[in-house]
């Protein structure tokens, strides 16, 4: 088993919280499987909080175990590559039963399957409408998932909600779920983070339009403000060379300059991240270090630290002393799409590119670089520190 994908899905020594979430959740899994109705078990928590290690030891459990009929589905395809890689080393468990969601339903309706326990990560990228294009033509994927399964268990994290056909609220989770048992799981714990609690509120306070203030200097979390987007990727390759696993990351927004469509600050032109067809995941991959990540590769990904670039869909107020975010500059058009059962407003566009920016310095365990594209909140960032 590689020792990244170890060290981040299987920890040898769990909190006393996550045992105790382990333990209410076998309880009900049990009471569920008993029971005569389809059940829902609902895993919610932040950014870092540990959800998949807690998913992870469930599906260790329940998937090797010959008596239930198991399967794990992510839609995030960097996500299932790590798991694939992880179902290899376990064993008993069976990788062909890890699979994306719309393969499992389309697989389990065309042959007639049904499950004891399906488990979902980042069930918040579950389709909440058709998706033809992704082969997907129902209309709810957890509706589909609750049909085939006696117990799903779902991990849902609403602030990482960034796509119009992804769209989750915690209305339409129990509108969806309707009249079937159901039991939440909250974790309200930071694990990722060797931050404080009063930092990582710092980053939610920031990616929430509240006015700014100083970064807290209250743990070993590593933050720093750079002037020179530049100058942030030579402590970024630094890192990689101390410690390994520290990545560059930006949000959308960057112009094309001549032809290229990279992201180009100062001193600073890298590629976006590419797409690998092979199972080596993005941030794993030793060349990614010349490349800018996204949340299309990163969601669901511990890096030690992130060099996070806020790109030009952010700017700021002076007057309110807030950080603004402008859709109208955010170039990756997927998270408009129009869906006909839900108009969405400017507000919850922005709420997308805010979550975006939110998990995305969220990803380094030991600590976050900073700069920002506009010149105007770059000047208050490194005024503030």
């Amino acid at each position: 088993m590689n020792e990244i994908l170890k060290e981040q899905f299987f920890v040898d020594d769990l909190s006393a919280d996550q045992k105790h979430v382990i333990t209410e959740m076998n309880d009900y899994i049990q009471d569920s499987l008993a029971g005569n109705q389809h059940s829902v078990a609902i895993i919610e928590g932040a950014a870092g909080t540990g959800k998949s290690v807690v998913l992870m030891e469930l599906v260790r459990q329940y998937m090797t175990d010959r008596h239930y009929k198991t399967s794990l589905v992510v839609n995030h395809p960097e996500l299932f590559k790590a798991y694939k890689d992880l179902g290899e080393a376990i064993p008993n468990m069976k990788v062909s039963d890890i699979r994306r969601p719309t393969s499992l339903i389309n697989y389990a309706q065309k042959n007639n399957k049904r499950y004891d326990v399906i488990f979902v990560d980042e069930a918040h990228l579950l389709y909440s409408k058709s998706e033809p294009y992704a082969h997907y033509r129902g209309q709810n994927q957890l509706t589909d998932l609750m049909d085939l399964a006696k117990v799903v268990v779902v991990v849902y994290d609403f602030d990482q909600v960034f796509q119009s056909k992804m769209y989750w609220d915690k209305d339409l989770l129990f509108k969806t779920i309707g009249s079937h048992p159901y039991k939440q799981f909250d974790m309200n714990f930071q694990y990722r983070m060797v931050a404080s609690d009063e930092q990582v509120a710092w980053m939610d306070d920031l990616t929430a339009e509240k006015p700014m203030k100083p970064f807290p200097r209250n743990s070993d979390f590593k933050f720093e403000v750079f002037d020179k987007a530049g100058v942030m990727f030579e402590q970024i390759k630094k890192r990689n060379k101390e410690v390994g696993m520290s990545r560059m990351v930006a949000t959308s927004g960057f112009p094309r300059i001549d032809g290229r469509h990279n992201v180009e600050m100062d001193t600073f032109s890298l590629p976006w991240d590419e797409w690998d067809p092979q199972r080596t995941h993005w941030a794993k991959r030793e060349g990614s270090i010349t490349q800018v990540g996204t949340i299309y590769t990163l969601q669901g990904f511990d890096l030690n630290y992130v060099g996070m670039v806020i790109g030009p869909s952010f700017g700021y107020d002076a007057a309110a002393d807030t950080m603004t975010i402008i859709p109208e500059k955010y170039s990756h058009k997927e998270i408009f799409k129009k869906r006909k059962d839900i108009k969405f407003s400017r507000e919850e566009y922005q709420a997308f590119i805010a979550n975006v920016l939110n998990v995305l310095m969220k990803r380094g365990k030991y600590g976050l670089y900073l700069t920002a594209y506009d010149p105007a909140l770059r000047k208050r960032l490194l005024e503030l520190q």
